[in-house]
């Protein structure tokens, strides 16, 4: 997705814009947990609340009606030095229940008691039923003008700024699963408009596994823990799934997204976002033009190779929202450009022979490109993740002029599903006045009472029409920006409960995916495959999922046929011919490396290691530095000394993109393998180079990660019998390491460090 120069001009202005939200002192180590560090007695000094930390922001200040207060950002915050009741009554103390006597039985009078224990026992609210776990962040959006000819939504023209708060999330998992299971992300965007709020709810993969949202129960009754035992937790890879999935084969291309590397993503700053289905956008002139929503990440799209990600989920499960919460503290924006795919709006409502309202195709971007539309940066950290991240209420229905809806049959019942949720999840109808939900536009809904009611309305006449009010509120037309659906068409026709003929077609597309992939991602395929057919209990399932890889390819189905020890069968299909979409693979270009991840392996040589150190950081990477213990380094020379912030006992290679290290290292003083079960890997029995250290290179050389030596570190390298090839650095100067990492860093990973049998075939 090329930009134009004036799309870069505008890029340029929102780098400005969003330098003046970067914290006046950036942390060279995100992720205190407080805006200063505690001390190590308990304070008794009276005083005021901290200020949250500078990375963190906070919704509007705006009223349940829309109206901006002029309040500042903290307006919300619980205020005031002294621990009070919820009404405001000062406490003397909160750690006895009043009682009859030290020994004697609680009183009921207790008032304090009972209004601390009742709310917590409310603290909590409905999990969302799908996306449970998600992690958030506030932002700007800021229009490129470039989509005026098409849609006269306000908030895509040019140099207007919008503030957004966006919110991914996995689908199947509770709120207590990991971050890096195999499964589809959410990627959805809240757009506080001057013309009201308008909701972009979409996916990291751009089809969907139902062409009919009703069944979409089904398929997440399928892919939910079995109702039995409630296993397994977060994962496709069981036996209901796979039912479903191979019964309802049009669920065939969804699934092969999730088997491809675009289930386990490296971040979510390195994601890309779909809007899924086919929109209508309406011009100034009232003119209708389909089209396809895209979020393109500025770092590129990136995911981690399956094993990775299995030990993230258990070193460290909150591995994504981590990620970005440190991402945005250290200044390291997440970017995206929102793009458009434009169709004509024929009675047909398909291009190039695909059926635009058909959720399980994509339209390839070499068929219709990609144009940009704007620019979304993420800025602000939330303050409170149970009043934003888990309070935001999303809804595809919530549109704003110039935006409509078409019919695809998937979209309609979610129009219905996301609002009946928001009752259930927040309460009742008045979730829209949560802070996190409010609108940034004037609101005169007519609409009254119910639970939590925030506005207090005046007026005696909430109906229409009416003369006690003055009329008020009025109609408005088009020339005052009012919502009006577009005119579409209806044929005449009979109630059926059937679909397209068109929508028939399961195999194509996946067809057209498999063929756009590169050999590594192919067999990355074969692997998820093979592992989640694996864990299937029935055989039959099994035999059904091959029998769905063979109408997609033959190599595919006898390599995960091998895995499974069972025949590869026949097609029963016929195959067409597709055309690659070489837009479709992760690979075979080169990104930005910002904001990566790099452990520093401090050995023997202290000038290295902050020269090293110190590029790292100058070059917009992160530098974590991994020492013996966590004692930190003593000063060199005239140098100053070095924190660790890992040491051999706490560190694991998936928290890194690249190791470096840098000087000589030796074993720590607590590598005992009764200690610590990672410092019983096979080693002589006096190991010059810790055990643990050793098993940190091997695994990242296993997840095609690059490694460089600095001043003398490439004997670790040979204790973990690492020579030199793809990737593997083993003798480089300090003051060169960074540019030859960043090097490698472009590409992502060192993927021909492993060659795959030429029978997977290119693209």
């Amino acid at each position: 997705m090329e930009a134009s120069e004036p799309v870069k001009k505008i890029v340029d202005k929102v780098a400005d814009v969003v330098q003046n939200v970067v914290p006046t002192e950036r942390p060279e180590l995100p992720g205190a947990p407080g805006p200063q560090p505690p001390t190590v007695r308990e304070p008794t000094e009276v005083r005021d609340p901290l200020p949250p930390k500078p990375d963190q922001a906070a919704p509007s200040p705006v009223t349940a009606t829309g109206r901006d207060t002029g309040a500042g950002a903290r307006v919300r915050s619980q205020d005031g030095a002294f621990l009070t009741t919820a009404q405001g009554a000062r406490l003397p103390d909160s750690d006895h229940s009043l009682k009859a006597g030290p020994r004697g039985p609680v009183l009921l009078q207790d008032h304090h008691l009972r209004e601390k224990i009742t709310h917590f026992d409310h603290e909590r609210i409905p999990e969302r039923v799908v996306h449970a776990r998600g992690a958030a962040a506030h932002g700007v959006f800021r229009g490129y003008g470039t989509a005026q000819a098409v849609c006269k939504a306000a908030f895509l023209a040019e140099d207007v700024e919008t503030p957004v708060f966006v919110r991914f999330s996995t689908v199947l998992g509770s709120r207590g699963s990991a971050d890096t299971v195999r499964d589809t992300r959410g990627f959805a965007t809240k757009f506080y408009t001057s013309e009201g709020v308008f909701d972009l709810v979409g996916n990291n993969i751009p089809v969907f596994f139902i062409q009919d949202a009703i069944k979409f129960p089904d398929v997440i009754h399928a892919g939910k823990p079995h109702p039995d035992r409630e296993i397994p937790q977060a994962q496709s890879a069981h036996d209901t799934f796979w039912d479903f999935v191979t019964l309802h084969t049009e669920a065939t291309h969804h699934t092969l997204w999730n088997m491809s590397d675009r289930g386990i993503p490296r971040s979510f700053r390195t994601m890309e976002g779909f809007g899924v289905h086919t929109f209508r956008l309406v011009n100034a002139e009232g003119a209708s033009t389909l089209v396809k929503w895209h979020w393109k990440p500025k770092l590129g799209v990136h995911s981690m190779v399956w094993e990775e990600a299995q030990l993230v989920a258990g070193t460290d499960p909150d591995f994504h929202r981590r990620d970005l919460a440190d991402a945005i503290e250290a200044g390291a924006f997440p970017q995206w450009e929102l793009g458009i795919q434009t169709f004509p709006d024929t009675p047909e409502q398909t291009f190039e022979g695909i059926d635009l309202l058909d959720p399980t195709k994509i339209v390839p971007e070499e068929l219709a490109p990609v144009r940009p539309v704007g620019l979304l940066t993420l800025n602000a950290n939330p303050t409170n993740f149970f009043a934003e991240t888990e309070q935001v209420a999303f809804h595809p229905g919530h549109l704003v002029p110039g935006i409509d809806i078409t019919d695809d049959p998937l979209l309609s019942g979610r129009l219905f599903s996301y609002l009946d949720t928001q009752i259930t999840r927040l309460g009742g109808p008045n979730f829209a006045q949560i802070p996190v939900n409010r609108t940034h536009a004037p609101v005169n809904d007519m609409l009254r009472d119910g639970f939590h009611q925030h506005a207090v309305h005046s007026g005696v006449a909430p109906y229409k029409p009416n003369s006690l009010d003055g009329g008020c509120p009025f109609f408005a037309g088009a020339a005052e920006h009012a919502y009006i659906e577009y005119p579409t068409p209806v044929a005449a026709a009979t109630k059926v409960r059937e679909a397209p003929a068109s929508f028939a077609d399961h195999f194509s597309q996946p067809r057209l995916f498999w063929a756009s992939m590169s050999p590594v991602e192919r067999e990355h395929i074969i692997a998820a495959y093979t592992f989640e057919l694996g864990k299937c209990h029935e055989r039959a399932i099994k035999e059904r999922g091959l029998q769905v890889l063979a109408n997609i390819d033959g190599y595919l189905c006898a390599q995960v046929a091998a895995g499974l020890g069972l025949p590869a069968p026949e097609p029963t299909e016929p195959f067409g011919e597709v055309r690659p979409s070489p837009a479709l693979s992760q690979l075979g270009r080169t990104w930005p490396a910002d904001g990566r991840v790099v452990g520093l392996v401090a050995g023997t040589d202290h000038g290295a290691l902050t020269t090293v150190r110190r590029a790292v950081l100058d070059a917009g990477l992160v530098p974590l530095v991994i020492a013996a213990t966590g004692a930190g380094l003593p000063a060199d020379g005239d140098g100053e000394p070095v924190a660790a912030q890992r040491t051999y006992a706490t560190a694991r290679s998936v928290e890194y993109d690249a190791l470096v290290l840098v000087g000589a290292t030796g074993p720590a003083p607590d590598a005992q393998a009764a200690r610590d079960a990672r410092a019983g890997n096979p080693m002589p029995a006096a190991p010059t180079v810790d055990p643990r250290l050793v098993l940190m290179l091997t695994e990242a050389y296993r997840h095609a990660k690059p490694l460089l030596a600095v001043a003398g570190g490439q004997d670790a390298l040979r204790a973990a019998g690492i020579a030199d090839g793809p990737g593997v650095l083993a003798d480089v100067r300090p003051d060169e390491a960074v540019e030859r990492l960043i090097q490698l860093l472009a590409a992502h990973r060192v993927w021909d460090r492993f060659p795959p049998p030429a029978a997977a075939g290119g693209r």
